[in-house]
């Protein structure tokens, strides 16, 4: 292919040295390796299912299984915070949380793990619209602290 294309004095890609043989429908492939079975090993492996495939049934009984559900079950709320000096404090929030129990963590758990980490004020907020994030009582408790504010779209 390259000494054709060197007589045309046209450079051929490696690209297009390989996608000629494609286009005369030749496929470089090689057959996957199996091991070979004889007609007696067939046989034997034929027997082997038919006298333990009760086994199987008998195994499979009711008092042996979990019962699991696939939708529902149960939610888990928590909220954590991270910075490039390490992690903060993570609280799991037994309840349904609101802007009053939003503030109340972030109270206790935000400004605390800003002065574990060191990172004094030092420090950027970033949260979502999210309604409790956004609510009246966050935001005037927002201003009131000495912390840069980001509200993300999107997440």
């Amino acid at each position: 292919m390259r000494s054709s294309s060197a007589e045309m004095e046209e450079p051929a890609g490696r690209t297009t040295i390989s996608a000629t043989p494609n286009q005369s429908d030749l496929y470089g492939r090689v057959a996957r390796r199996k091991p070979v079975l004889s007609k007696r090993h067939m046989t034997a492996c034929l027997e082997f299912a038919k006298l333990h495939l009760k086994d199987f049934e008998e195994n499979d009984s009711i008092a042996d299984t979990i019962p699991t559900v696939k939708h529902g079950g149960g939610s888990i709320m928590l909220w954590g915070c991270f910075s490039a000096a390490g992690t903060g404090r993570l609280v799991r929030n037994e309840v349904r949380v609101n802007a009053a129990r939003y503030r109340e963590v972030l109270e206790e758990k935000l400004l605390q793990s800003a002065l574990n980490l060191r990172l004094w004020q030092q420090f950027t907020f970033q949260h979502d619209y999210d309604p409790k994030h956004t609510a009246k009582t966050m935001r005037e408790w927002l201003q009131d602290k000495p912390l840069t504010d980001i509200s993300v779209t999107g997440l």
